[in-house]
């Protein structure tokens, strides 16, 4: 697995773009705006709460790139280079044929078809390119939207998995279509 050069994605209305220091006002927004946060229980530590923070949390996505051990798109507009959201995929099994993907997205953006578009053109990178066989998807059980958007991408529930560390997670999981017919 090796994500540099960084993929750039584009889809017919959106980029998904390498995140930069510069969208360090954005992601701090993201990363700490009550409403976006509400179902997200972060620990204390992951916290993002200033510039300096969303700052220091860019370098470790980037980080994490250069070191293939995770990989973060800023979301945009195909007419508008600022980002909306982001989307990544993380957490990858030591074999690296199961990953997690994550997002989130400006509340004056969400209920658009953003989102599910973001994440169509995620789901194709990690079972094309990245040969992945499952991405899972953790939600807030009381998350209707992000459950209502993974249920539309092909997403089964998990009533058996528990989040054993955040026990009101709902585990979802999508299989690889191209290993699965």
């Amino acid at each position: 697995m090796n994500f540099i050069p960084f993929p750039k994605i584009e889809s017919k209305n959106l980029i998904l773009r390498r995140v930069l220091e510069s969208d360090c006002k954005i992601i701090l927004y993201l990363r700490s705006d009550e409403e976006i946060n509400k179902f997200i229980e972060r620990p204390e530590h992951r916290k993002t709460k200033t510039i300096e923070e969303a700052k220091k949390f860019i370098l470790q996505i980037n980080e994490n790139i250069e070191t293939n051990k995770s990989i973060t798109w800023g979301i945009t507009l195909k007419n508008e280079p600022k980002i909306i959201g982001t989307i990544c995929l993380w957490n990858f099994s030591e074999d690296n044929k199961t990953a997690e993907i994550g997002y989130d997205l400006e509340p004056k953006f969400q209920g658009k078809g953003i989102m599910s578009e973001s994440l169509k053109s995620v789901l194709d990178y990690g079972f094309t390119t990245l040969n992945l066989d499952l991405i899972e998807a953790y939600t807030h059980q009381k998350n209707e939207n992000s459950k209502t958007l993974l249920e539309r991408n092909n997403f089964k529930l998990i009533s058996a998995k528990i989040d054993e560390d955040n026990l009101n997670n709902a585990v979802f999981e999508i299989k690889n279509p191209i290993l699965n017919k």
